[in-house]
C-alpha cells in the first residue's frame, strides 16, 4: 500500500486510562491527611506517656548499675571507652550531638513518607510494626526507668551539655532549649533512637533492591547506636533491647498479614501456543 494510501486510514487509539474524579483526588488527600494525623498522634502519645514514668533517681541509678553489672558479666561494657573518644574529639562529638537530636526523627517520618506513596500493602505493616514496637519501648519506659550514662559525671560525660552552646538542644538530653520539662530523662531502657533507626533499616532493606542504599541504611542504624552510647545516653542493652522491641513489632506483624498471592504470567511464546489453532506450525 503507496504511503498516500495510509494517510487517511485512523490508527485505533490505545486503552484511554479514565480521570481521576474531583472525589477521588479529595479521598486521596483525606487519607493522607488521616495518616498525618495518626503520626502526629502517636508522636504526642509517646512523648506524653514517657512523662507518666517514675522519676525516682535512686531507683533508676540502681537500675543503670545493674545493667552495668550483666554488660561486664558478657564484656560488652564499652560505653565508657566510647563516650571519652566522643567527649575528646571535639568535631566527632559535636556532629554527634547533631545526629542524636535529629537523624532518628528525620528519616523515621521520611521512610513513612516515602512507603506511603509505594501503597498501603507496603505502608500498612510498616506503620504496624513501627506501632507495635514503640508501645513495647513505653511499656518498658513506664516499668524500669533507667538513668543513662551521663548521669554518673564522676564516669561519663555529658556529650550534649558539652555542646549545647553550638546546637538547639538545652541540658536536657536532646529537648530544645526551654523544653526540658516536657522530656522523661529516665526513659532510657530501651533506646527508640536505635529502635526506629533499625525499623528504618528494615524498611528500605525490605522495599530497596538498590544495595548501596540498602547498606547506607544500616550504616545509618549502626551510626545511631554509636551515637546513642558515645554521647552518653545510652547503655549497651538499651541499644540491644531497642532493636529487640522493633524486631519484635516487625515479626508480629509479619506474622499476621496475609501476604498476596502473586500469579506469574505465562510467557509470550507459551500464551501464543495456546491460542494457536491445532496444526498450525509455528513461525
Amino acid at each position: 500500500m503507496a504511503q498516500d494510501d495510509l494517510a487517511g486510514i485512523r490508527v485505533p487509539a490505545g486503552p484511554v486510562t479514565p480521570r481521576r474524579t474531583l472525589w477521588q483526588r479529595l479521598a486521596g488527600v483525606r487519607a493522607g491527611v488521616r495518616e498525618l494525623v495518626f503520626v502526629t498522634v502517636l508522636y504526642i502519645a509517646y512523648t506524653s506517656s514517657r512523662l507518666l514514668a517514675s522519676n525516682d533517681m535512686h531507683q533508676a541509678k540502681d537500675r543503670a548499675r545493674s545493667i552495668l553489672k550483666i554488660e561486664k558479666a558478657v564484656d560488652i561494657n564499652i560505653e565508657h571507652a566510647v563516650n571519652q573518644f566522643f567527649a575528646h574529639h571535639e568535631l566527632i562529638g559535636l556532629l554527634s550531638c547533631y545526629w542524636y537530636s535529629t537523624a532518628h526523627y528525620i528519616l523515621t517520618l521520611v521512610v513513612l513518607v516515602w512507603l506511603y506513596f509505594r501503597g498501603r500493602d507496603r505502608y500498612l505493616p510498616a506503620r504496624r510494626a513501627l506501632l507495635v514496637g514503640t508501645v513495647l519501648a513505653l511499656a518498658l519506659y513506664l516499668m524500669l526507668p533507667t538513668a543513662p550514662p551521663r548521669f554518673f559525671p564522676h564516669h561519663y560525660v555529658d556529650v550534649l551539655l558539652l555542646h549545647a552552646d553550638q546546637g538547639w538542644w538545652g541540658a536536657d538530653a536532646s529537648a530544645p532549649k526551654g523544653m526540658g520539662d516536657l522530656t522523661n530523662e529516665l526513659a532510657a531502657f530501651p533506646s527508640l533512637h536505635c529502635g526506629w533507626s533499625l525499623w528504618v533499616a528494615i524498611m528500605v532493606w525490605r522495599n530497596v533492591r538498590n544495595w548501596p542504599v540498602r547498606l547506607l541504611a544500616c550504616l545509618s542504624a549502626l551510626m545511631t547506636a554509636v551515637a546513642v552510647i558515645g554521647t552518653g545516653n545510652h547503655w549497651i542493652l538499651d541499644v540491644i533491647v531497642g532493636w529487640m522491641v522493633v524486631i519484635a513489632g516487625v515479626v508480629s506483624v509479619s506474622a499476621f498479614t496475609p501476604r498476596p498471592i502473586v500469579l506469574e504470567a505465562a510467557s509470550a511464546d507459551e500464551d501464543l501456543s495456546r491460542r494457536r489453532p491445532a496444526g498450525e506450525p509455528s513461525r
